[in-house]
């Protein structure tokens, strides 16, 4: 089991503006912890400093019981997969060569790629069928599930999720969340999910951090955010779960 994720006196900064500064926490291995806020409050930061695409202006981020490495980042990004809003997946490629791209790149026999990919396909609801397809001829709920095909792929020790259903209609997105959790329940893996949809993070979250203006405003258990919220910015956040997204 990894040791989860610590950030202590966090700051980001682009330019002259904080993205946020003194952010300290620790967020607990196993499950699924939501990051939750409104646009600008620093989530997707939060999550490109975890995998080291970013790099803090100020405190530090370990990972894994570690601070984020500067020398072998690859290798430390290999063990965290990543999906995001829109599947982000390459139009030149089929659905085989999507989803198994970084395993071909760390040159897995044909077999494991094929039995992997027969696997995860099966996971997430997916024909094989469309292994040949390209993304254009897939339905958007498709594609997001090829997008978390992809990020899974080399079984990864966390997995980091950008706003990955909100770009499909909610019916859709109800069959994805069902997906996504076999899909994490299967895999074990440590997953952080960024959204700002107060409904989804209370579906699919055991633990939850909430941002906003300041930094953090509360962080613990899913249920005990739901049940005891600190601040009025919280309790807002946790009213906009009962109204339709």
């Amino acid at each position: 089991m990894n040791a989860g994720v610590r950030f202590t006196g966090v700051g980001k900064r682009f330019g002259e503006h904080w993205v946020f500064r003194d952010l300290s926490l620790s967020l607990p291995p196993g499950g699924t912890t939501a990051i939750v806020g409104e646009s600008g409050c620093g989530k997707t930061t939060f999550l490109q400093l975890v995998n080291g695409v970013l790099r803090p202006s100020e405190g530090r981020v370990e990972v894994f019981g570690a601070d984020v490495p500067r020398e072998g980042i690859e290798s430390f990004r290999r063990r965290i997969g990543y999906a995001v809003q829109g599947a982000g997946l390459f139009p030149h490629m089929t659905v085989r060569e999507n989803v198994t791209l970084l395993a071909r790149l760390e040159r897995w026999s044909r077999e494991a790629v094929d039995a992997r990919l027969e696997e995860l396909l099966d996971e997430m609801g997916l024909d094989a069928g469309l292994s040949g397809h390209y993304p254009v001829q897939l339905s958007g709920g498709q594609q997001q599930r090829v997008g978390l095909c992809r990020a899974l792929m080399l079984r990864p020790d966390m997995l980091l999720l950008d706003e990955p259903f909100s770009a499909v209609d909610p019916i859709t997105r109800e069959s994805l969340y069902d997906q996504f959790l076999h899909a994490r329940e299967h895999e074990g893996v440590d997953t952080l999910l960024v959204t700002h949809d107060m409904a989804e993070a209370v579906r699919l979250s055991a633990h939850l951090v909430i941002l906003g203006p300041g930094g953090v405003h509360q962080s613990g258990a899913t249920e005990d955010v739901l049940a005891h919220p600190t601040d009025d910015y919280v309790a807002r956040l946790l009213a906009t779960r009962a109204r339709p997204s």
